[in-house]
C-alpha cells in the first residue's frame, strides 16, 4: 500500500512503500554513467511491445507515481519505465523543506542545473535499457511538472541555466502542466524544436510564479507541425500525477495521448475528435 502527502501545487509527493503499483509492474535497479543506481518500475506489455514510453515525474516524486498513465499505456502494448530521479525526489525535498518554505524549497529544485543533468542520466540509462528489451523501434518522452521541463529540455528546448541535454532520440514529447516563460525558459525557447509536441494543462493547473495560461507559452512559440496544446477545464497540477478527484482527468489525458500518439505514427497530426471538457489547439 501507499501512502501519500501532498504539498503545495501538487508537486510533491512523499511515498511510503511497501508495494508495488498494480499492472505487473517490477521494480529494477540501473547503473547510469557516473555508477550511481536509477529506480525505474517498468511496466511489461502483455503483447509485441510496439515502443518504449519514459515517464519522468516532477518534483518531490518519484518512480510509484503515474500507475493511471503506465497502465493504459501499458495496455497498449508500450514497455513503459517509470524513472526515478534520486536528485529531484522525495527525500531531496524533505531536506530542503527544513530551512525554507514549500514555494522556496521548489523553486529551487526546478532550478538547479544538476539535478536536470542527473535527469538526463537516469534517463538514458533507461532508454538503453528500454530499446533492449523491446521490439518496437518506437520512443515516447513523457514528463510531468519538473518532469515536463526536463522533457522539454530534451527535445531541445533553450533554457536560462545553462543546461545542454543530451541527444536522446525520441519519436515525439509529451509534456504535463508544462512550464512558460520564466526562470526555467527564456521567451521564444521552443522555436527551434520540429519533432512532435503534445502540451496538457488545465484551467486549476497554476504554476509556482504564474498561472495555468502561463503553461500554455511553449504552444504560441513551437512552430508548426504535429504540435498539440490541450486545456482540461477544472484539471489541477495533482490530478494529472492521478492524484485527489482526477478520475475525469486521467480519462482526458490518455485519451488524448493515444489520440496523439496514433497520429504521430500514422504521419496525421490533425485531431479528429472532441471531448467534453477539453479544449485543443493543434498546427
Amino acid at each position: 500500500m501507499f501512502s501519500v502527502k501532498h504539498g503545495l501545487y501538487g508537486l510533491v509527493t512523499w511515498i511510503s512503500i511497501s508495494s508495488l503499483p498494480s499492472g505487473a509492474a517490477e521494480q529494477m535497479s540501473l547503473p547510469r554513467a557516473d555508477k550511481h543506481m536509477v529506480n525505474v518500475v517498468k511496466y511489461f506489455p502483455e503483447k509485441d511491445c510496439q515502443g518504449v514510453a519514459i515517464i519522468s515525474h516532477g518534483a518531490g516524486g518519484s518512480e510509484y507515481g503515474y500507475t493511471y498513465l503506465a497502465n493504459f499505456l501499458q495496455q497498449q502494448n508500450w514497455l513503459v519505465l517509470v524513472v526515478g530521479h534520486q536528485e529531484s525526489g522525495s527525500d531531496v525535498l524533505k531536506q530542503l523543506l527544513r530551512r525554507q518554505g514549500m514555494i522556496e524549497a521548489l523553486s529551487e529544485m526546478v532550478t538547479t542545473p544538476s539535478f536536470y543533468q542527473a535527469r538526463f542520466m537516469d534517463i538514458s540509462v533507461a532508454q538503453t535499457w528500454g530499446k533492449q528489451h523491446c521490439a518496437g523501434q518506437r520512443q515516447i518522452m513523457i514528463g510531468h511538472s519538473m518532469g515536463a521541463a526536463t522533457t522539454m529540455l530534451l527535445a531541445g528546448a533553450e533554457n536560462n541555466l545553462n543546461v545542454t541535454a543530451p541527444k536522446l532520440s525520441f519519436d515525439a514529447y509529451i509534456a504535463l502542466s508544462p512550464q512558460g516563460v520564466g526562470d526555467i525558459f527564456p521567451k521564444d525557447a521552443w522555436r527551434h524544436i520540429s519533432q512532435p509536441v503534445l502540451l496538457l494543462t488545465g484551467t486549476k493547473d497554476r504554476e509556482l510564479h504564474g498561472s495555468w495560461q502561463t503553461r500554455q507559452d511553449a504552444f504560441y512559440s513551437l512552430p508548426a507541425g504535429c504540435k498539440w496544446l490541450g486545456v482540461i477545464n477544472g484539471a489541477n497540477h495533482l490530478n494529472f500525477a492521478g492524484k485527489g478527484f482526477s478520475q475525469r482527468t486521467e480519462f482526458l489525458v490518455t485519451q488524448t495521448i493515444k489520440a496523439f500518439i496514433d497520429g504521430v505514427k500514422q504521419q496525421n497530426c490533425q485531431p479528429t475528435f472532441q471531448l467534453e471538457n477539453l479544449t485543443l489547439k493543434s498546427k
